[in-house]
């Protein structure tokens, strides 16, 4: 573990998850283009993101059993495979249904990337590393969102909808043929846990549904996640282009952004996750916290808000990717290691749900409220404020779960372990008084 070996295969996995956030959050950006290719409305835009991420959760068990069966690997390549052919119908598409199968093929080669690259993780790299590589690895996959919203959307405006969506589709080839070439499941002296059957593999999936450190990895999932991901795949970029009125450039600069905020708070996160283990759920409703507060302070005034104002609200809204990674270090540390696969798997399932959810609720709000099909009848600032504070009783719902599946989590570790945790008030007051007693001593 943590050979030369092992970098070489961490590069090339990133490489290919940074290509499958790439072919991900493209749509995002485009949103508008579509509108007027295929000449539809809000909820038929929202039906593309709908139904790639649909696809992408409903895939996520079975990818992670999959995993747990046949490797890594396989399922990394076999992902960027069907992302290139996605995208490429995307990109010859005139009508919207073939345009529906592409982002379909998108959404169930996404579904292989991410789970699979964890589990390469694990067998590369020493325990001790994860949590801090596993941040490390999610956060640099979020460049894909960079490249989608600067070079791609750069290329989308010069070379128009074919060229672009072909050109990135090249570039899922590209990482299949590395991940082929140069990626192995594991070194040479790794005990082999894959699955010997099917059968074996959903046996480990049940068991990892059992334990309700992995249910609490869902919802620590869904609650952080769902937000900044409906913003970026498809409604940030009309909401800050026609809503707010900004120029392509700077749209792209300000989903960029996201990216770079993630890319700064995913570390910290990481290392607080990893130093105080058992506190790591009050770290997902802090997140969740900050979040509301500056999705309030966004929508609550009336009139649009200034430039500052939304650089404010998007470094905050960021903090929500890395945020998500916590759910997936409560199924590692709930489940052996044998079951990572279909545990991590049901984790994903929380937040792109959640996602689900919510870009179809906007949609469907920005056409209720909008009285008009044009983008700017659609996008205008005032449908936003509607469409958007429509999360709150989803996200509620969810945290409501976080909260009930956390109790349940530490009953389990009181019984099985003897480790009682504390309410965090009752935690910090405690420690108050105990460095107040070292300072008058």
């Amino acid at each position: 573990m943590d050979s030369r070996r092992a970098i070489v295969v961490l590069a090339i996995a990133c490489v290919a998850y940074v290509v499958a956030i790439l072919q991900r959050t493209s749509l995002g950006v485009v949103g508008v283009d579509a509108t007027t290719r295929f000449s539809i409305d809000a909820t038929a835009l929202s039906s593309l993101a709908v139904l790639q991420l649909g696809v992408y959760a409903s895939l996520q068990i079975p990818v992670g059993v999959l995993i747990d069966r046949f490797g890594p690997r396989v399922l990394i390549a076999a992902g960027a495979l069907s992302m290139a052919l996605g995208q490429a119908a995307v990109g010859l598409a005139s009508e919207l249904g073939v345009a529906i199968v592409g982002r379909v093929l998108v959404g169930a080669g996404d579904a292989m990337t991410f789970l699979s690259v964890l589990r390469l993780l694990g067998a590369w790299f020493s325990p001790r590393r994860l949590p801090q590589l596993q941040q490390w690895v999610g956060t640099l996959g979020q460049s894909g969102q960079l490249l989608s919203a600067i070079p791609f959307a750069g290329l989308l405006g010069v070379a128009g909808w074919t060229t672009a969506f072909l050109s990135v589709a090249s570039l899922s080839l590209l990482a299949c043929l590395l991940v082929v070439a140069a990626v192995r499941d594991a070194p040479t002296d790794h005990v082999d846990e894959r699955a010997l059957t099917l059968r074996i593999a959903l046996a480990r999936l049940k068991e990892a549904l059992r334990r309700p450190g992995t249910r609490l990895g869902f919802w620590a999932h869904a609650v952080t996640q769902s937000s900044p991901t409906m913003f970026v795949l498809l409604w940030g970029y009309p909401f800050l282009s026609v809503g707010l009125g900004y120029s392509r450039e700077l749209t792209g600069a300000l989903l960029g952004l996201i990216v770079v905020a993630g890319a700064l708070t995913g570390p910290v996160i990481g290392l607080l996750s990893a130093r105080y283990p058992l506190r790591r759920s009050s770290i997902v409703l802090g997140i969740v916290t900050i979040t509301a507060i500056a999705w309030a302070a966004l929508l609550l005034p009336g009139d649009p808000p200034s430039l500052p104002a939304v650089v404010v609200f998007l470094t905050i809204l960021a903090v929500g990717g890395p945020g998500s990674l916590i759910g997936f270090d409560f199924a590692r540390t709930f489940n052996p290691s044998a079951s990572h696969g279909a545990a991590t798997g049901f984790v994903n399932v929380g937040g792109f749900v959640t996602t689900v959810v919510l870009v179809l609720v906007v949609g469907l709000a920005l056409d209720a409220v909008s009285g008009g099909t044009t983008p700017a009848e659609l996008y205008a600032w005032q449908n936003w404020r509607v469409a958007f504070a429509l999360q709150c009783p989803v996200i509620g719902l969810a945290v409501v779960g976080l909260i009930v599946a956390r109790r349940r989590t530490r009953r389990r570790l009181v019984e099985e372990e003897g480790i009682a945790v504390a309410p965090l008030w009752t935690a910090l007051v405690a420690n108050w008084r105990r460095r107040r007693g070292h300072g008058r001593g």
